[in-house]
């Protein structure tokens, strides 16, 4: 009977790690695909944003990090495409998620009661893309986006 327990603790171990190992956070994608050969790092930082909101709405963003895969060997696209597949980090939620036959978007935030303070864009397909955005960004803000956008495409 204990032979049996213990196989079958065995075989459920065996059964999870690849799951629990397959399952990365927000961070550890970027700081893994960052290093990539050809993968392009493109970061606007604090003292930017602030300047650039001298001239225009910042709504309270504090950096943006986008990484971008046009110059990498496609083995590493695929990579990507299974990471964001099997992302999950408990940190953040997702708020849209669109699949479409050769590309998906998923946006993912992480907020507090009053503000989003990262919105990360995950694009998959065969231009993969991941944007990051850091700050103190109002809901009302965003939401005020959409509309504007929708309006002009009316």
């Amino acid at each position: 009977m204990k032979t049996k327990k213990i196989l079958f603790v065995l075989l459920a171990l065996f059964l999870i790690c690849p799951v629990m190992h397959s399952q990365k956070s927000v961070d550890q994608l970027f700081n893994e695909f960052a290093k990539e050969k050809g993968v392009e790092r493109i970061g606007i930082g604090k003292f930017a944003m602030t300047v650039a909101g001298l001239f225009t709405d910042a709504m309270g963003v504090k950096e943006i990090e986008i990484l971008n895969f046009d110059e990498c060997k496609p083995s590493v696209r695929k990579r990507l495409n299974q990471r964001i597949a099997s992302l999950k980090d408990e940190d953040y939620e997702t708020i849209v998620s669109v699949n479409k036959e050769t590309e998906n978007t998923k946006i993912l935030v992480k907020s507090d009661d009053e503000f989003i303070r990262e919105l990360i864009v995950l694009t998959t397909g065969d231009d993969p893309t991941i944007v990051r955005i850091k700050g103190k960004i109002k809901p009302s803000d965003i939401e005020n986006i959409i509309d504007k956008n929708k309006s002009r495409k009316e």
